[in-house]
Parts: structure tokens; sequence; C-alpha cells
């Protein structure tokens, strides 16, 4: 482990005394894809299913298999 940080890593972790904690699901939250990139992963998924078909059908034409 890195010596500079011996002093702290086995201090207790901080909680405030002025601010509450914040809730998991808040916290899940801030992780949450943002809204402008909604349809991304649909995106993403068509042009893999597309690409994999035509990836089988090249396949199928190179083994010698009628279409």
């Amino acid at each position: 482990m890195n010596d500079s940080y011996e002093d702290i890593i086995n201090l207790p972790h901080h909680v405030s005394k002025r601010h509450r904690q914040m809730p998991l699901a808040e916290r899940a939250a801030q992780f949450a894809p943002f809204a402008a990139l909604e349809g991304h992963a649909v995106a993403v998924r068509s042009t893999a299913q597309r690409v994999r078909l035509q990836m089988d059908e090249q396949e199928k034409q190179q083994a010698g298999w009628d279409c």
C-alpha cells in the first residue's frame, strides 16, 4: 500500500453532524443515464442485431449454404 495513506486508511468514516445522509435511492439516481441519451441503448442493441445478422449471412455464404 502507498505509505502516504497509511495514517488515514483505518480511520472511521466521517458522519456529518449538520447534513443528513443522502438516501440510497437518491445516491443511485446520480449515476442514472442522462435523459439526453435515453435512446442510445436501444440504438446500440438494434445496430448490434443488424451486424450479427449480416455476419451470420456472410458465414453461411462462405460455408456454401443456399440462403
